[in-house]
């Protein structure tokens, strides 16, 4: 409705004064008969016709819009649950390009007949880091629980995106091996120091050979470097082929899992960098051999999921 204004409503208390009827008054200045009242009424009781201003921007919807709205908000979730669409916190994934997906798809097909006893053979081995504090940063979508993770239904990372400690270890049919803290940046040089130590030091521990064993990591540069391989040459190790941006197809990615959520359910505070480290220790030893066989049983299936997928996103 259009604003009524203060030279209008002069007049209209005029023409009252001068004797016209309120209906008279409305008709003649085109306004409701309610307003001409209205007008009358606070004139009387204030002496003036100020309009006080309404304060902030005035509501667009009524309470009836409102009202409306939140049960299309219920008829919507109640078409989405029918389609079989659930609300899930967005995964978080690393970004798979074109060329990600077609190396992961390559690398489940030159493994499918790969039994559980042959995945037995590999150590799993990776870099973790491990935080003091830090949010989750959770997103919601909504999605087919029962189809294939697609772009929209993941959160992209990029690896080591913070946290206080870094932690190497490795894992096998044997259960948890060799691991250490990396202190400093790990360049080439140290990482062949841990394989040294820590891989060939597991495989001394649990009796192994380099012959019964094929080593498994991902393909990050000092992973990948002239130095290194000369290193594995040298040493007669086997290396796994692996795609890049595959952490869901390495079992020991929820052993950190694991580790995170024992030591989040650990009492008391963890304060220090040095405290985090001893509950590290201290919850890596705790692992089973039962529990590591569980990860690793599962790589047939994983196998299934990236095909599946065409190389693409899978729950794991």
């Amino acid at each position: 409705m259009k604003a009524i204004s203060l030279c209008q409503r002069e007049r209209i208390f005029t023409l009252l004064q001068e004797g016209y009827s309120s209906r008279e008054v409305a008709f003649r200045e085109k306004v409701s008969h309610v307003s001409v009242l209205r007008i009358k009424k606070k004139k009387e009781k204030t002496g003036h016709f100020d309009v006080v201003p309404r304060p902030g921007r005035p509501r667009i919807l009524t309470e009836r819009h409102d009202r409306n709205i939140a049960k299309l908000i219920k008829t919507v979730r109640r078409s989405l649950r029918k389609q079989g669409l659930v609300s899930r916190v967005k995964k978080r994934k690393p970004l798979l390009l074109k060329r990600h997906r077609i190396a992961r798809k390559k690398f489940a097909q030159k493994y499918r007949n790969w039994t559980i006893e042959d995945w037995h053979k590999v150590v799993w081995s990776d870099e973790s880091k491990f935080m003091i504090f830090g949010s989750d940063g959770r997103e919601w979508c909504w999605r087919d629980p029962n189809l294939p993770l697609k772009p929209q239904h993941v959160k992209p990372t990029v690896k080591f995106g913070g946290g206080s400690i870094m932690i190497w270890g490795c894992m096998g049919a044997f259960g948890v091996g060799k691991y250490c803290k990396i202190d400093g940046r790990m360049d080439g040089e140290l990482y062949r120091e841990i394989l040294e130590e820590e891989f060939l030091g597991t495989l001394s521990e649990c009796d192994l050979s380099v012959d019964d064993v094929i080593f498994q990591q991902d393909n990050d540069p000092k992973h990948t470097a002239n130095k290194t391989y000369e290193w594995f040459k040298d040493n007669d190790v086997e290396i796994l082929d692996w795609p890049a941006q595959s952490p869901d197809l390495n079992p020991i990615e929820h052993l950190w899992n694991e580790i995170d959520r024992h030591l989040r359910q650990l009492p008391g505070n963890i304060t220090s960098k040095d405290d985090l480290w001893d509950k590290v220790q201290l919850v890596w030893n705790q692992i089973d051999v039962d529990f590591c066989l569980k990860l690793i049983d599962t790589m047939p299936q994983r196998i299934k999921d990236v095909l599946r997928a065409g190389g693409g996103y899978t729950e794991w």
